[in-house]
């Protein structure tokens, strides 16, 4: 029997709210069994618990977002990818703001922060919902979609027309292991063109964005020094991503073929999972 799985102590850290500027705290905290993965607003009076429920997400635009009780916490994909790359069940974040750190616009660092935490087994099986018939989710000429297999694996597929996005480098698979997700997929940041964040910031988003934690595109190609950290970045970050979105289903066996997919298709599927589901 596989068993569900937590910490076996609290971790603490902190960072930048991409989308406020502002310092975000953020504690990882064990949490009973079948408990699940739920974020905590400490910041509220009373704190609100908002469990990672795809059905909770009303916003997905450049995040995902949750709201539960008129509270929100957004930006949850990276450290939700993260929990789905380590195998973690039951989990309390803690964040005092609407969002959860940007850390380096991956999910490396929440893998090294939840390690430090240690894993505790716990005495209750884990749970799986598995894909028995195709289920897909379109918006315009994007896809998103999962067959049957008895394991999980990804396809994804982008399409930017820009110097820095090499044909050759816009597809690829993973087929999913703690090992796989950890040294192919966590490091992989997140990405933006340098001639939208005027605008963005103008309406109050991206406050916290820099070449610290992001990928900056100009007309040409990279603009940050150190270049890229995998020649098919981009396509490995839509793929933390979707991990992340897709593990608001649950613990999912299948096989997800992805085009030009985004937050809001992500989610739109993990709910029809749920939906399908229960």
């Amino acid at each position: 029997m596989l068993k569900q799985r937590t910490l076996q102590r609290v971790v603490k850290a902190s960072g930048i709210g991409l989308h406020s500027g502002q310092k975000v705290l953020i504690n990882f905290v064990p949490h009973h069994a079948d408990g699940g993965i739920v974020f905590r607003r400490i910041d509220l009076n009373p704190p609100v618990d908002i469990p990672a429920d795809a059905m909770l997400i009303q916003e997905a635009f450049m995040c995902s977002n949750l709201v539960q009780d008129n509270a929100k916490v957004g930006t949850i994909e990276h450290v939700m990818s993260a929990i789905a790359g380590l195998g973690i069940d039951n989990l309390i974040i803690e964040v005092s703001a609407s969002e959860v750190p940007i850390m380096d616009g991956s999910a490396g660092p929440f893998i090294y922060l939840l390690t430090q935490g240690g894993f505790a087994e716990q005495n209750a099986p884990k749970k799986f919902i598995k894909i028995l018939k195709p289920v897909e989710a379109l918006i315009d000429d994007k896809r998103a979609a999962f067959a049957p297999l008895d394991g999980f694996k990804i396809n994804f597929t982008i399409d930017f027309d820009h110097p820095a996005f090499a044909k050759e480098y816009q597809s690829a698979t993973i087929d999913f292991s703690t090992e796989t997700f950890v040294y192919e997929v966590s490091e992989a940041r997140t990405f933006g063109f340098m001639k939208d964040l005027d605008y963005l910031k103008a309406n109050n988003l991206a406050l916290g964005a820099s070449l610290d934690n992001a990928v900056g595109l100009d007309d040409t190609g990279v603009v940050n020094e150190e270049g890229l950290r995998f020649a098919d970045e981009f396509v490995r970050h839509k793929i933390l991503d979707a991990i992340g979105d897709l593990r608001l289903a649950g613990r999912i066996k299948g096989h997800v073929i992805a085009v030009k997919s985004g937050h809001e298709l992500n989610t739109k599927l993990a709910k029809k999972i749920l939906a399908d589901f229960t």
